[in-house]
Protein backbone atom coordinates (compact mmCIF):
# COMPACT_ATOMS: atom_id res chain seq x y z
CA UNK A 1 0.00 0.00 0.00
CA UNK A 2 2.58 2.66 0.84
CA UNK A 3 4.57 1.82 -2.29
CA UNK A 4 1.18 2.86 -4.12
CA UNK A 5 1.05 5.64 -2.12
CA UNK A 6 4.51 6.73 -3.02
CA UNK A 7 4.22 6.34 -6.30
CA UNK A 8 1.37 8.17 -6.74
CA UNK A 9 3.07 10.82 -5.02
CA UNK A 10 5.92 10.79 -7.44
CA UNK A 11 3.58 10.30 -10.59
CA UNK A 12 1.62 13.62 -9.12
CA UNK A 13 4.98 15.51 -8.60
CA UNK A 14 5.90 14.41 -12.13
CA UNK A 15 2.28 15.75 -13.55
CA UNK A 16 3.08 18.77 -11.63
CA UNK A 17 6.44 19.07 -12.84
CA UNK A 18 4.99 18.89 -16.67
CA UNK A 19 2.38 21.47 -16.10
CA UNK A 20 5.05 24.02 -15.04
CA UNK A 21 8.03 22.73 -17.29
CA UNK A 22 6.62 22.85 -20.53
CA UNK A 23 5.11 25.89 -20.74
CA UNK A 24 8.69 27.65 -20.14
CA UNK A 25 10.09 25.09 -22.55
CA UNK A 26 7.21 25.76 -24.87
CA UNK A 27 7.77 29.55 -24.90
CA UNK A 28 8.74 30.89 -28.29
CA UNK A 29 12.86 31.40 -28.83
CA UNK A 30 13.33 35.11 -28.92
CA UNK A 31 15.13 36.31 -32.18
CA UNK A 32 18.14 38.33 -32.09
CA UNK A 33 18.09 41.32 -34.00
CA UNK A 34 20.34 41.37 -36.82
CA UNK A 35 22.46 44.20 -37.57
CA UNK A 36 20.65 44.73 -40.43
CA UNK A 37 17.22 45.17 -38.60
CA UNK A 38 18.75 47.26 -35.86
CA UNK A 39 20.41 49.41 -38.30
CA UNK A 40 16.84 49.59 -39.96
CA UNK A 41 14.97 50.54 -36.62
CA UNK A 42 17.20 53.01 -36.17
CA UNK A 43 16.59 54.70 -39.47
CA UNK A 44 12.59 54.12 -38.53
CA UNK A 45 12.76 56.33 -35.58
CA UNK A 46 15.44 59.00 -36.85
CA UNK A 47 12.53 59.55 -40.09
CA UNK A 48 9.89 59.53 -36.81
CA UNK A 49 8.04 56.70 -38.52
CA UNK A 50 6.54 53.20 -36.41
CA UNK A 51 7.07 49.82 -37.93
CA UNK A 52 5.84 46.64 -37.16
CA UNK A 53 7.43 43.40 -38.37
CA UNK A 54 4.75 41.42 -40.27
CA UNK A 55 4.29 37.64 -38.89
CA UNK A 56 4.78 35.09 -41.58
CA UNK A 57 7.52 37.27 -43.14
CA UNK A 58 11.37 36.60 -42.92
CA UNK A 59 14.25 38.75 -43.44
CA UNK A 60 16.31 38.47 -45.84
CA UNK A 61 19.69 40.64 -47.57
CA UNK A 62 18.82 44.11 -48.65
CA UNK A 63 19.89 44.86 -52.31
CA UNK A 64 22.40 47.70 -51.75
CA UNK A 65 24.24 48.07 -54.70
CA UNK A 66 25.16 50.92 -57.70
CA UNK A 67 21.53 50.11 -58.72
CA UNK A 68 19.41 49.96 -55.59
CA UNK A 69 19.71 50.37 -52.66
CA UNK A 70 17.38 49.77 -49.70
CA UNK A 71 17.31 49.33 -46.20
CA UNK A 72 15.90 46.48 -45.21
CA UNK A 73 14.31 43.93 -47.10
CA UNK A 74 12.29 40.22 -46.09
CA UNK A 75 9.96 37.49 -47.44
CA UNK A 76 7.16 35.37 -47.20
CA UNK A 77 8.94 31.84 -47.24
CA UNK A 78 7.44 29.57 -50.09
CA UNK A 79 4.92 32.18 -51.49
CA UNK A 80 7.15 34.11 -54.43
CA UNK A 81 6.92 37.47 -52.37
CA UNK A 82 9.19 39.60 -51.15
CA UNK A 83 9.49 43.23 -50.19
CA UNK A 84 12.17 46.27 -50.04
CA UNK A 85 11.88 48.68 -47.75
CA UNK A 86 13.90 52.36 -48.00
CA UNK A 87 13.24 54.83 -45.15
CA UNK A 88 14.94 58.85 -44.87
CA UNK A 89 14.64 60.98 -42.66
CA UNK A 90 14.10 64.87 -44.18
CA UNK A 91 15.10 66.52 -41.21
CA UNK A 92 18.78 67.82 -42.21
CA UNK A 93 17.50 68.23 -45.52
CA UNK A 94 14.51 70.92 -44.48
CA UNK A 95 17.36 72.48 -42.48
CA UNK A 96 19.96 72.84 -45.46
CA UNK A 97 16.39 73.57 -47.41
CA UNK A 98 15.49 76.51 -45.47
CA UNK A 99 19.20 77.98 -44.92
CA UNK A 100 19.32 78.00 -48.89
CA UNK A 101 15.69 79.47 -49.18
CA UNK A 102 17.52 82.97 -48.63
CA UNK A 103 20.62 82.27 -51.00
CA UNK A 104 19.49 83.01 -54.84
CA UNK A 105 22.94 81.77 -56.20
CA UNK A 106 21.74 78.08 -54.50
CA UNK A 107 18.78 76.27 -55.47
CA UNK A 108 17.49 72.89 -53.44
CA UNK A 109 14.45 70.82 -54.28
CA UNK A 110 12.04 70.80 -51.74
CA UNK A 111 12.84 67.87 -49.39
CA UNK A 112 9.04 67.24 -49.49
CA UNK A 113 8.86 66.10 -53.23
CA UNK A 114 12.08 64.25 -52.96
CA UNK A 115 9.78 61.10 -52.61
CA UNK A 116 8.33 61.31 -56.21
CA UNK A 117 12.19 61.59 -57.59
CA UNK A 118 13.36 58.49 -55.37
CA UNK A 119 10.02 56.03 -57.03
CA UNK A 120 10.14 57.29 -60.11
CA UNK A 121 13.91 56.76 -60.11
CA UNK A 122 13.46 53.65 -58.95
CA UNK A 123 10.28 52.20 -60.93
CA UNK A 124 12.07 53.43 -64.21
CA UNK A 125 15.36 51.22 -62.96
CA UNK A 126 13.20 48.39 -62.07
CA UNK A 127 11.06 48.55 -65.28
CA UNK A 128 13.59 49.76 -68.03
CA UNK A 129 11.37 52.69 -69.18
CA UNK A 130 8.83 54.51 -68.19
CA UNK A 131 5.80 52.52 -69.09
CA UNK A 132 3.84 51.86 -65.72
CA UNK A 133 1.04 52.60 -63.89
CA UNK A 134 1.40 55.77 -61.16
CA UNK A 135 -1.79 56.86 -58.96
CA UNK A 136 -2.15 58.76 -56.21
CA UNK A 137 -2.45 57.16 -52.54
CA UNK A 138 -6.32 58.42 -52.08
CA UNK A 139 -6.73 60.69 -48.70
CA UNK A 140 -8.16 57.99 -46.46
CA UNK A 141 -5.06 55.87 -46.82
CA UNK A 142 -2.54 58.75 -46.37
CA UNK A 143 -4.47 59.49 -43.18
CA UNK A 144 -4.27 55.71 -41.89
CA UNK A 145 -0.57 55.83 -41.94
CA UNK A 146 -0.24 59.57 -40.94
CA UNK A 147 1.51 60.57 -44.66
CA UNK A 148 1.05 64.02 -46.24
CA UNK A 149 1.54 62.30 -49.68
CA UNK A 150 2.19 58.99 -51.43
CA UNK A 151 2.03 57.19 -55.06
CA UNK A 152 1.78 53.85 -55.96
CA UNK A 153 3.21 52.12 -59.43
CA UNK A 154 2.76 48.78 -60.54
CA UNK A 155 5.15 47.77 -63.36
CA UNK A 156 6.43 45.05 -65.15
CA UNK A 157 10.30 44.27 -64.48
CA UNK A 158 13.41 43.62 -66.50
CA UNK A 159 14.59 40.32 -66.06
CA UNK A 160 16.83 40.91 -63.65
CA UNK A 161 19.49 38.93 -61.43
CA UNK A 162 19.11 41.46 -58.82
CA UNK A 163 15.15 41.50 -58.56
CA UNK A 164 14.86 37.12 -58.60
CA UNK A 165 13.51 37.27 -62.08
CA UNK A 166 10.28 38.69 -60.37
CA UNK A 167 7.75 39.76 -63.22
CA UNK A 168 5.70 42.25 -61.35
CA UNK A 169 6.19 44.88 -58.48
CA UNK A 170 4.20 47.34 -56.60
CA UNK A 171 5.88 50.68 -55.20
CA UNK A 172 4.13 52.79 -52.63
CA UNK A 173 6.20 55.63 -51.66
CA UNK A 174 4.87 57.85 -48.40
CA UNK A 175 5.57 61.12 -47.46
CA UNK A 176 5.36 62.92 -44.26
CA UNK A 177 6.28 66.88 -44.40
CA UNK A 178 9.20 67.98 -43.23
CA UNK A 179 10.10 64.88 -41.28
CA UNK A 180 10.67 61.38 -43.55
CA UNK A 181 10.22 59.07 -46.81
CA UNK A 182 9.74 55.68 -47.06
CA UNK A 183 9.46 53.28 -49.82
CA UNK A 184 8.41 50.10 -49.89
CA UNK A 185 8.80 47.85 -53.41
CA UNK A 186 6.92 44.79 -53.11
CA UNK A 187 7.73 41.70 -55.75
CA UNK A 188 5.98 38.61 -57.00
CA UNK A 189 5.43 36.75 -60.43
CA UNK A 190 1.95 36.76 -59.72
CA UNK A 191 -0.45 39.92 -60.54
CA UNK A 192 -3.85 38.50 -59.29
CA UNK A 193 -5.88 40.05 -56.27
CA UNK A 194 -3.72 38.92 -53.29
CA UNK A 195 -0.98 41.00 -54.71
Amino acid sequence: MKAIERYMRQLVGMVMLLCFAVPVIAQPKAVRPTTQRKDFYQLVKEANLNFTFPTGFREIKAVDNEDFSFDYAMEVPGKNFEMWLQVRSQKQNWISYEKASGDKRTELANPDSMYIYMSKATATALSGDNNYLVRNIPPDVLARYNADAGKSYLLNLLDLPTTKHYKYALIISLQKNHTGTLMAVYFTNDKDADF
